[in-house]
């Protein structure tokens, strides 16, 4: 998905209404939740970190660049390890996440 494997290229990457069937085999209900008010939230992904959005509307902008990505209720969003960007949070976000410390399906629940 990403045109380029270079570190300076790291992309949120946004799946829109993922299926249900999805849902249940990632174990989506079973990720603790975060959530956070409106505001701008400067963050730095040391892990890789997958999110469902039940609520809110985000605009990540990726450090150092006027770019950003829009995602909000209802998607799915893979962060990559080592981005820094800043959430423009416009709805206050109510959200499952998980963690992938290493490239292994068995990663432990700390990084």
């Amino acid at each position: 998905m990403a045109s380029s494997g270079s570190e300076g290229n790291l992309s949120i990457i946004v799946e829109r209404n993922p299926s249900a069937s999805k849902l249940a085999e990632l174990g989506i209900k079973s990720w603790p939740k975060w959530g956070c008010p409106p505001g701008q939230f400067p963050l730095k992904f040391d892990a890789e970190e997958t999110c469902y959005l039940l609520k809110g509307k985000v605009k990540a902008y990726t450090k150092g660049s006027s770019d950003y990505v829009e995602f909000g209720a209802g998607d799915l969003v893979t962060i990559p390890k080592g981005l820094s960007c800043t959430w423009d949070v416009s709805i206050a976000v109510d959200k499952h996440y998980t963690f992938d410390c290493s490239s292994s399906s068995s990663s432990s629940s700390s990084c």
